[in-house]
């Protein structure tokens, strides 16, 4: 019986170094690279602040005024969460780079107004504004049509 509480006891020291070690590395991000503007976060978008993909998040009010200023604005609409934006984020950005054309990334995982907002019907989302109005928009996943995806951006230059 002894062995048993025994481990029993490591168990639970380990699943609370594990949990106390979590924190910590949240709330270094949290600390360190956060553009959201506040630290009530769910996990995944935590998760993802660090990540090179993802840092050009927007706040969907700083999106509204660059769309409202009639220049020209790429919009990416995305979940953390869903597994196509996983897929085709690594895949956009590098095409992004080699086109010249900066995207301003909305997480409408965080801004659940977003969906209805810009009528998303699916994430991922890319939305060409200009002059104030929607020109064009991906949805899915196009990291198999890159091209497609070089051909839409080249049209925000």
């Amino acid at each position: 019986m002894k062995k048993l509480a025994i481990i029993g006891a490591v168990i639970v020291v380990l699943f609370a170094a594990i949990i106390i070690l979590t924190n910590i590395s949240n709330q270094s991000k949290l600390d360190e690279s956060n553009p959201y503007g506040t630290t009530d976060l769910r996990q995944s978008t935590i998760d993802l602040l660090d990540n090179e993909n993802y840092q050009n998040i927007i706040q969907p009010e700083d999106l509204q005024e660059k769309i409202a200023s009639g220049e020209p604005v790429v919009g990416y609409l995305f979940s953390p969460e869903c597994v196509h934006c996983q897929n085709f984020t690594p895949n956009l950005m590098p095409v992004a780079d080699e086109v010249g054309v900066h995207i301003d990334q909305l997480n409408i995982l965080e801004y659940q107004a977003g969906w209805a907002e810009y009528q998303v019907t699916s994430t991922p989302t890319l939305i060409f504004f200009n002059e104030g109005k929607e020109v064009n928009r991906l949805e899915g996943d196009y990291s198999q049509h890159l091209d497609k995806v070089k051909a839409f951006l080249e049209q925000a230059k």
